[in-house]
């Protein structure tokens, strides 16, 4: 079987991305997935996205990591497919799309960075001091210093596989404050298992926790090892957070087409 693909990435985070608007590729297995973002074997990404249609929205996100299982919700992900519905000649004021934790909105700012609305944040724990809450996926956030040298890959699976978090997974993100407005992020992500240069929904949560504002309106630019990123929203209290748009450039790499088995 052939496959044709579209490789795109947002700051550094990348998905093959296959269009299923004719509901030919809905039965690809969690092997073949995985398979197709190996990076030595198959065409390499974070993750597979598939572009389906659905009535109401403009299309349908469905995401896989690059262990081949369906995950939730992938900010980089969800901008990426914004660009490639763009990129089909789909120019628009707004766009509506439908992805694992619901519908989302999404438009074009005047420098091309695809704007992302995501969905609100409602609760924000503690755990060891550190801090968890959801943003289309679970995300643990930790404040440290020197962050350029730390071993991202042995504290955030560390984290990842310990008892609280084994069973279900969490994204580990470990954040460092530049200034005020500006906060330098590397993450964890489960599904991936391993150090991504970029992730939009951990980007989120580290600019939430790490708001200016004690109410209000915020802006939090994000540094990654893939690019740069800004967060914007409304907080409302210490745990509720609303109107939060992830902000930053999408574009696609490379086309071509695989032959595989399913």
């Amino acid at each position: 079987m052939k496959i044709p693909f579209y490789k795109y990435q947002g700051t550094g985070n990348d998905f093959i991305i296959i269009d299923n608007s004719e509901n030919e590729y809905s039965g690809l297995s969690q092997n073949l997935i995985h398979h197709l973002c190996d990076r030595k074997f198959g065409i390499g990404a974070d993750g597979l996205i598939l572009f389906n249609t659905k009535a109401g929205v403009d299309f349908e996100m469905d995401y896989f990591n690059s262990d081949g299982k369906r995950s939730s919700m992938c900010g980089n992900g969800g901008r990426s497919i914004v660009q490639f519905y763009i990129d089909k000649g789909k120019h628009q004021l707004s766009y509506t799309f439908s992805a694992p934790d619901g519908q989302h909105e999404a438009e074009v700012d005047t420098h091309g960075n695809i704007r992302l609305k995501m969905n609100n944040v409602t609760d924000v724990t503690s755990h060891n001091g550190q801090f968890i809450l959801n943003t289309g996926s679970p995300h643990y956030v930790k404040f440290v210093n020197n962050l350029k040298e730390a071993d991202v890959y042995e504290i955030g699976r560390d984290i990842r596989y310990s008892k609280d978090f084994k069973e279900h997974g969490i994204n580990v993100n470990l954040v460092e404050v530049l200034e005020e407005d500006s906060i330098f992020v590397r993450t964890y992500e489960r599904g991936v298992e391993n150090e991504t240069l970029s992730c939009g929904t951990g980007v989120t949560a580290a600019a939430i926790v790490a708001a200016h504002n004690q109410k209000g309106f915020n802006k939090v630019n994000v540094k990654t090892l893939g690019g740069t990123l800004s967060v914007e929203f409304k907080k409302i209290s210490d745990i509720e957070f609303e109107d939060i748009w992830l902000c930053g450039p999408a574009s696609m790499v490379f086309k071509g087409e695989i032959d595989v088995k399913r």
